[in-house]
């Protein structure tokens, strides 16, 4: 009943955030994937969804393990057939799932046949008072809001059986040692078919070679980023003013200040994208802008995927200057950081007026996230060896 209600809460979101069509065809996607064939293997991945998350944390995740030879399943937790699967596997991956009855019933049965269990997060979910304190929560409707009453798996990251977790950042990894589990960091990484969407786009880009009608970009993903996309408002605001060649893309659910309101002829608003016209989305800026607020330890755990998803187009970013993007990104070569209001204008700028610049820096972006920051050249090689020891220790 639970996840019903949570279903039916996001069911309702995406048919008024993006329309019948659009919304409709997450909401199909969603149910389909109910009924989706688990083939056989070694590892299961359980996720609560088919959103973003679940692509990344068990879909790419899945993918780039099969790439170094583990045998791997993926299925989201609704699956009604999910408690049957605790004597098919060896090594189960919650990630971060609602805890139900089947979820507990899997669990317990896993724990029973002593089975390897591994939590993965990729966001700081799992503490209720850090969810429960965020725009996005206090934006979610009455059934969007019991996914998080309780920390998201957070009754499968106290269980003293589970001795490992995987994540996507360092932020994180420390957060989750102090619960006493050993722990993995796996970045977030672009699938191979990822690769090939943005390869096609790259083959009909017409980069431009001027400084004139220059796009900066601006890609919020989800709702409840208002207040980091504030955090640059000023900025942008002298850059437009300084700039009338300037247009601002803002793609997703995004409430701007007023301050905008003399510009709006020079702002452009897309709705949140499908994968592949996300990249075209991409592939259409300039300038990639990553604003979040700082000394905010839910916006401090993000990964650093939206600096990769512009890279592999060979766009360049401005990102915050956190944790998170110091370890991605180094300054002035691949992307820039800024960790004031005048080194957002003073980077945004420099990448305006010198088309070389912005040019290399995109090029450099795009080498990094193709060694980096896809399954196809992935490199965890404590996590394999890790499973690889489990997966010995059950023959």
């Amino acid at each position: 009943m639970k996840t019903l209600l949570i279903k039916t809460g996001k069911a309702l979101n995406a048919l008024k955030q993006e329309g019948l069509v659009r919304g409709g065809k997450r909401v199909a996607k969603s149910f389909i994937a109910q009924f989706g064939r688990v083939r056989p293997g070694d590892i299961l991945f359980v996720t609560p969804g088919v959103g973003d998350s679940a692509m990344f944390r068990a879909h790419n995740q899945a993918e780039e393990m099969r790439l170094h030879e583990f045998k791997c399943s993926v299925t989201i937790q609704d699956n009604p057939f999910l408690p049957r699967y605790a004597d098919k596997f060896k090594i189960f991956i919650f990630h971060r799932p609602v805890w139900t009855k089947n979820v507990a019933k899997l669990f317990e049965n896993a724990k029973k046949l002593g089975k390897e269990i591994i939590f993965e997060t990729d966001d700081l979910v799992f503490d209720p008072k850090h969810v429960q304190a965020t725009e996005h929560y206090k934006k979610m409707n009455i059934f969007e809001r019991k996914q998080y009453e309780k920390g998201a798996g957070e009754e499968i990251l106290r269980d003293t059986y589970v001795k490992a977790c995987a994540t996507t950042t360092s932020f994180l990894a420390k957060i989750l040692e102090k619960y006493g589990k050993k722990v993995f960091i796996s970045k977030n990484k672009l699938s191979l078919k990822d690769l090939e969407i943005a390869e096609n786009l790259l083959t009909k880009a017409k980069p431009s070679s001027d400084n004139i009608g220059l796009r900066i970009g601006y890609f919020s993903g989800t709702k409840g980023h208002d207040k980091n996309f504030a955090t640059i408002e000023n900025a942008l605001v002298r850059i437009l003013e300084k700039y009338p060649d300037i247009k601002l893309f803002l793609a997703g659910p995004l409430n701007i200040s007023e301050k905008f309101g003399k510009f709006q002829s020079r702002i452009e608003k897309f709705p949140f994208a499908l994968r592949e016209e996300h990249f075209k989305n991409i592939s259409g800026v300039d300038i990639n802008i990553i604003p979040l607020e700082k000394n905010n330890d839910f916006c401090e755990a993000k990964s650093e995927l939206k600096f990769f998803e512009a890279g592999i187009l060979g766009v360049p970013s401005v990102a915050v200057d956190n944790q998170t993007y110091r370890d991605a990104i180094d300054d002035g070569v691949d992307s820039f950081l800024a960790g004031s209001e005048n080194e957002w204008e003073e980077k945004i700028e420099r990448l305006i007026v010198d088309g070389d610049l912005r040019k290399n820096m995109g090029k450099e972006a795009r080498e990094k996230t193709i060694r980096e920051y896809t399954t196809k050249n992935s490199h965890s090689s404590e996590y394999y060896d890790y499973l690889r020891l489990k997966l010995k220790m059950q023959k």
